[in-house]
């Protein structure tokens, strides 16, 4: 993970919205975010106490009870804890309990886990917003909850978009979801130097 610089405020984000790919890659392309970090959150072993560390193989096979999430060190003068959720909510699927697309199982819920008392009033105001807004809806599904553990995922998914461009996942969902934000967020965007 990249170091901050001196002087420059920063704060953690770790949010879980399916396939931490795709989070991944759109967290990414926003200004004010210095890493963004695959891994798992929010689980335990079959003893109920906090893992050493799960696998992807253990987490994907549902019994940790480990969400694959992202973990966001960002700047918040630069993007606000509101920005990020309101990307989040707009490139995942928030009302449909632990599935996003073909990806099925409780690490694959929408999750917010927060790491400070300001993140979870803001999250829960805002998902209170989302419900009102939307009263013939369906209901947010988003979990809640503070960050106890946050375990990084094996090298092999770290940048997996970008090291990994003609995958068909990447083609087929990771494309549509970072055009999708590149459109309706153009002004959180990092620029980029030509």
């Amino acid at each position: 993970m990249s170091q901050p610089k001196k002087g420059v405020p920063r704060e953690v984000a770790v949010f879980g919205g399916g396939c931490f790919w795709c989070t991944e890659a759109v967290f990414k392309m926003l200004r004010g975010v210095s890493s963004v970090l695959p891994g798992y959150a929010g689980g335990t072993d079959s003893t109920g106490s906090p893992q050493a560390g799960p696998t992807y193989e253990q987490v994907s096979g549902g019994r940790t009870g480990h969400a694959e999430v992202i973990r966001i060190a960002f700047d918040p003068s630069q993007v606000k804890f509101l920005d990020l959720l309101t990307v989040l909510f707009a490139s995942h699927d928030s009302t449909t309990l632990n599935r996003q697309g073909n990806d099925v199982g409780t690490q694959y819920r929408s999750v917010i886990f927060y790491t400070t008392p300001e993140q979870k009033k803001i999250a829960e105001d805002f998902i209170k917003e989302l419900n009102a807004s939307h009263k013939l809806g369906k209901p947010i599904t988003t979990e809640l909850a503070p960050l106890t553990n946050f375990y990084e995922a094996e090298n092999y998914h770290k940048d997996y978009f970008a090291t990994h461009p003609g995958n068909p996942y990447c083609e087929l969902v990771i494309n549509p979801k970072l055009q999708k934000v590149q459109e309706k967020f153009a002004e959180l965007l990092k620029v980029r130097s030509v």
